[in-house]
């Protein structure tokens, strides 16, 4: 199966703060492209968090782990980031190397370009406009390990050096594919229209190259799931814990009545 291969130069480990889930195999993040820092990470009844800024720019860092090649299938608001259809775990995406950390800073719109992520409301962003609005306000990545081919005999090998060999093998993984959304026929409430989503900015140079990728099976390995919104909605819920106050009167004091100045 041809697949996407990310090309940019491997980042820096940032501190613990953002990163979700320190025992993945593959690592996530956010970094805000505005301010140039990274998310912090909510836990709230079992789920992860993120606070984003309207109209900011963004972008999700992967970090492989593992000693192996990994593919990585990521959608934004239940949308496959660079092919734009409705995200399925099955389909194609970007190819870590061993321990190599990625960042996709947008939808991809060609070998050379993606179209900047950014956070904005739900009737700006690319799923609002492309009329899938019902899962706007979450990150998702499913990860698959590589299937490594078992070594050929020396007979084998001299056979396929002759020309005997060497039919390619095709990959049939994304024939088990389920689709994230299903439709729903009613309008987004004006509620659901404040919440917080991706929108499809300005063309950024992400070069990528083409690369050959065989899953290990039908199923990820691992399956992370991010869910961001404003800071405001995000207190609103008690996701994010309202800082207690520093100081609070005290109505009562002291004891009797002292003279000025004394």
């Amino acid at each position: 199966m041809r697949i996407f291969a990310t090309l940019f130069a491997a980042l820096p480990l940032a501190g613990c703060l953002g990163i979700a889930d320190a025992g993945a195999l593959v690592d996530v993040s956010v970094i805000d492209r505005s301010s140039g820092q990274q998310l912090q990470v909510y836990h709230h009844h079992g789920r992860l968090y993120v606070a984003g800024t309207p109209g900011n720019r963004y972008a999700v860092v992967l970090r492989n782990k593992s000693a192996g090649r990994v593919l990585t299938v990521l959608s934004v608001d239940g949308v496959n980031v660079f092919n734009g259809q409705t995200a399925a775990t099955a389909q194609s995406g970007y190819v870590l190397a061993a321990w190599q950390s990625a960042e996709i800073a947008g939808w991809r719109k060609s070998m050379d370009e993606v179209a900047a992520f950014y956070f904005t409301s739900l009737a700006d962003s690319y799923a609002g406009r492309t009329n899938r609005p019902q899962n706007v306000g979450v990150i998702g990545v499913a990860v698959y390990r590589e299937a490594v081919p078992a070594p050929l005999p020396q007979a084998a090998i001299e056979s396929r050096q002759r020309g005997a060999l060497g039919a390619a093998e095709s990959d049939s993984s994304n024939t088990a594919a389920k689709a994230v959304a299903p439709a729903r026929d009613e309008g987004p409430s004006k509620k659901e229209a404040e919440r917080l989503a991706t929108g499809h900015g300005e063309r950024l140079s992400a070069p990528t190259q083409y690369t050959e990728f065989r899953r290990v099976s039908d199923s990820p390995s691992q399956v992370f799931t991010l869910y961001y919104d404003s800071q405001a909605n995000l207190l609103a819920q008690g996701i994010i814990p309202r800082p207690a106050p520093r100081w609070t009167p005290d109505p009562f004091p002291g004891g009797f009545t002292p003279d000025p100045g004394s």
